[in-house]
């Protein structure tokens, strides 16, 4: 890793870059002559990627963004085309590597926010749609186009469903059809549309937005809560919700937090 200012470092590895800023941790897909698409070689180096992120100190929120005209076109036509010579074993091999980038990224400790720029289709779709806030632009498509190639959006539906419900996960996912970035916003897989022109500079002012106005751990244990509740029963639910409140409570952010409130004074984290 090299240092470029006390406040921005920079990781270089083949396919995807890493560099903080203020804070803000910045994983940028790099392979633009290549729509950005996914083999092996990606997969691994966007594990790193996020595996450091979560561990430096120096980055509290993660945008998650790319280079070139597209987000990220989904498998490599390439890798696609050695996939068809394994066997079970290899396949599934592989497709637990990915399996485990999308696991990462929806339980990262840290805030991800995806600043889509381009088409985001198949596989690339789904990696935005893991990620906890999508900014796009109007010109942007989404889509996950499997079934039309007699494939199948098997991983990111486990995410889907929990993200925008059954009835639109199947919409999406039975038709392959491509979506506007504003459909995809009434659908649930996008937070925000912005104007190309603004996306860079609104991601950038959100993410610092949460890295000054909210509580590193607050964040962090309310993300894992998301993700930990829906599969409980409401009994459970409910409890565990009561116990980790009652642990919030004597935690030091919280007790700073309630004691710059009770004190009327401004509070920058």
């Amino acid at each position: 890793m090299t240092e470029t200012t006390d406040t921005a470092q920079a990781h270089t590895m083949d396919y995807v870059d890493y560099e903080v800023r203020d804070r803000v941790g910045y994983i940028t897909l790099a392979r633009a002559e290549k729509r950005n698409a996914l083999n092996a070689e990606m997969v691994t180096e966007l594990k790193r990627a996020f595996a450091a992120a979560e561990d430096d100190e120096a980055c509290k929120v993660i945008v998650l963004r790319a280079a070139g005209k597209v987000f990220c076109a989904g498998a490599d036509l390439e890798y696609l085309q050695r996939l068809q010579q394994y066997d079970y074993h290899d396949n599934l091999a592989d497709s637990t590597h990915l399996m485990e980038l999308f696991r990462l990224i929806y339980t990262l400790k840290k805030v991800v926010i995806a600043q889509v720029h381009g088409h985001a289709i198949a596989g690339g779709c789904g990696l935005a749609s893991i990620c906890d806030f999508v900014f796009t632009v109007p010109e942007a498509k989404f889509g996950y186009t499997e079934v039309k190639i007699g494939f199948i959006p098997a991983i990111v539906k486990v995410f889907l469903l929990r993200k925008i419900g059954e009835s639109r996960a199947k919409q999406l996912l039975l038709t392959g059809d491509l979506i506007s970035a504003e459909e995809a916003q009434t659908y649930g897989l996008v937070n925000y549309v912005v104007p190309a022109e603004e996306l860079e500079e609104r991601v950038a002012s959100f993410a610092q937005k949460l890295c000054t106005e909210n509580s590193r751990q607050s964040m962090e244990v309310t993300k894992e809560m998301i993700a930990r509740v829906q599969e409980m029963s409401l009994e459970d639910g409910l409890q565990y919700a009561a116990e980790m409140n009652a642990v919030a409570r004597g935690s030091e952010d919280c007790q700073r937090g309630i004691d710059a409130f009770l004190k009327k004074e401004s509070l920058t984290w």
